[in-house]
């Protein structure tokens, strides 16, 4: 091989020994750091091959003529070699002074920092000088030393392969600066080998890694990171068949030069039988010129043959790894397939139980207020059951996940003080005695209709006069928390009670009949309200059923008190608050008779 082409094989040797920090990067389980050293074994006694390879053929290179005439020095290199040791001396010297101002700064104060500063600026650009100078003498020097027709020298060859073994292991210098011999060497070899294999028999060492794990989110990194390693290992296989390749290329012709030379060998030993003493003499030589190609191209083949065996148990290695990796990432697919078909499972029975649930309420749950609050507590449900299932599902470990949540709530319950109370608060609003859209509720002074109730606030349709007079056109909002204030009450009708007591008061004329006159007066009311009897019987039951108390009698009453004026009639009567007008109206119109007949003063006067 020439210079260029035995360069560019150490090349690719270096390249492809320099996977091992792929290797080392990617084995993080205890097979893979079996491997992974035997890898290293064998990928230093390779470039220690390859080296010992490369030095032989230099050797080789510096035995032709041409070769042999390229070393003479020429006569101008003497003064650049003299210059060259001028320059190393006045860097060396450099070097040292500039160390030493360095030494002098980290003590020194005030103008003597400044001065070594200047001092150090200036050392460092003697420096730099020195350094582009002894590039360019470096580079004269290589170029008055290459005489051969592609630019390399055997010296040149050699100090460059030299330079080259500095990136290769110690192990690898200094097996290809010693001389291979026989048998030893293949018996290390088949020992690594067979070592390989005991070290590789129990793949199964980190196989149990993969189901410790706890999480989907675990389990589909170990997925990832398992393929990811396969295409690793793929590529380097690759690239050590691209230099086994590289190997067999270069061993083939010498393969065919040894057998030339075996078969060219054989021919003169049998012309020696029949030759006379002066053939024999050339012969001789012949032989002996014969048997030094045939060391020579030993000492080529030999480290080749080597290096392909090597190669071989190479790629055996990662085939194993290869089969190890592949092995724990078919089971952490199976793994991650197990949890994500429980986890669809859970969640699929949690929706089918909350769809059950729905069309239950819907179903069997006549009552509207009673069927939202079951409805809006099965969406909480819902979704609450799904966080936490997806949660657990997702989480590396338990302890974190617990951790986790009760500093993320109780962050929350600081920052959301008031819309959890608010919260909170909704449902005591609709709880037994719950409040519901078209309920009239009072808060403090405040009285409406309810218009809209949220989870964090109600919205009310202010009602003038206490609710009785009507809708005054103004929303009024108020947060759901107002429940737990203790300064406001709270004043709302009983679901299914609608109804408000009314009143009357007469001054009735002095000696009349005072039985009769409050027998007519009851009996006027009784008249009056005898369209809307049933409603208010049917409100008196919902009260007794509701709050479980008697004497919630909504009948009409009248009662006679003593004033300074004389006898004063009270009439109390219920009605509903949607016919609120109308039914005063009535017992007004039912009364004029009576208080007609009873006398002409005084005119009665209403009272809400």
């Amino acid at each position: 091989m020439s210079g260029p082409q035995v360069i560019q094989f150490l090349d690719q040797t270096i390249d492809w020994y320099r996977t091992l920090g792929i290797q080392q990067q990617t084995a993080n389980e205890p097979s893979d750091v079996l491997i992974l050293n035997d890898n290293r074994q064998t990928a230093s006694r390779v470039m220690a091959l390859a080296i010992e390879f490369a030095r032989a053929d230099a050797d080789m290179l510096a035995q032709q003529p041409a070769a042999v005439s390229g070393t003479v020095p020429d006569s101008g290199s003497q003064p650049l070699s003299q210059l060259q040791s001028k320059f190393n001396a006045q860097s060396i010297a450099v070097q040292a002074e500039l160390a030493a101002a360095q030494r002098q700064l980290a003590s020194a104060r005030g103008n003597a920092a400044v001065e070594l500063k200047a001092k150090i600026s200036e050392l460092q650009g003697e420096q730099d000088l020195l350094d582009t100078r002894k590039k360019l003498l470096s580079t004269m020097l290589t170029i008055t030393s290459e005489s051969d027709a592609n630019g390399f020298s055997a010296t040149s060859l050699k100090a460059q392969i030299d330079a080259m073994a500095i990136t290769a292991p110690p192990s690898a210098g200094n097996a290809a600066a010693a001389p291979a011999t026989g048998p030893a060497p293949a018996a290390s070899a088949s020992q690594s080998a067979g070592n390989t294999s005991s070290a590789l028999a129990p793949p199964a060492i980190s196989r149990g890694n993969v189901s410790t794990r706890f999480g989907i989110w675990d389990l589909a990194a170990d997925v990832f990171r398992l393929s990811e390693k396969i295409s690793t290992i793929d590529g380097l296989d690759q690239r050590t068949a691209a230099l086994q390749d590289a190997f067999a290329k270069i061993r083939s012709p010498l393969v065919d030069q040894l057998r030339g030379l075996s078969a060219h060998g054989d021919a003169l030993a049998t012309q020696a039988d029949t030759a006379d003493a002066a053939t024999l003499t050339q012969m001789r030589v012949q032989l002996d010129a014969l048997a030094d190609q045939i060391k020579q191209e030993s000492s080529l083949l030999i480290p080749l043959g080597k290096a392909g065996v090597l190669l071989a148990q190479y790629r055996r290695n990662l085939a194993n790894w290869h089969g190890i990796i592949k092995k724990q990432y078919d089971n952490a697919l199976k793994a991650l397939g197990a949890r994500l078909l429980i986890l669809a499972a859970l969640l699929a029975v949690v929706f089918v139980a909350a769809e059950g649930w729905r069309r239950a309420v819907l179903r069997y749950v006549r009552d509207a207020r009673r069927r939202y609050q079951l409805l809006l507590l099965r969406k909480i449900s819902l979704w609450t059951l799904t966080v936490v299932i997806v949660g657990f599902a997702s989480a590396s470990e338990l302890t974190s996940l617990v951790t986790f949540a009760g500093l993320i709530t109780a962050g929350l319950a600081v920052a959301m003080q008031s819309i959890l109370v608010s919260i909170v608060g909704y449902f005591f609003l609709i709880g037994k005695y719950g409040i519901r859209v078209g309920d009239r509720v009072q808060f403090g002074d405040v009285a409406g209709e309810v218009i809209e109730l949220g989870l964090v606030r109600m919205h009310l349709m202010e009602l003038g006069g206490h609710g009785q007079l009507g809708p005054t056109g103004r929303v009024v909002a108020f947060a759901n928390s107002i429940v737990f204030q203790v300064s406001s009450g709270l004043f709302k009708q009983i679901p299914g009670v609608n109804f408000a007591w009314h009143e009357i008061g007469l001054s009735l004329p002095a000696g009349i009949d005072y039985i009769t006159a409050k027998n007519k007066l009851l009996a006027a009311v009784t008249a009056a309200l005898k369209d809307s009897h049933d409603e208010m019987a049917r409100q008196s039951e919902e009260i007794q059923r509701t709050t479980a108390t008697a004497g919630a009698d909504l009948q009409p009453r009248v009662q006679l008190n003593f004033t300074a004026t004389g006898i004063e009639a009270r009439i109390r009567y219920p009605v509903h608050l949607s016919d609120a007008a109308q039914i005063d109206d009535r017992v007004s119109q039912e009364l004029i008779p009576v208080v007609a007949e009873l006398a002409a003063q005084p005119s009665p006067t209403s009272k809400p």
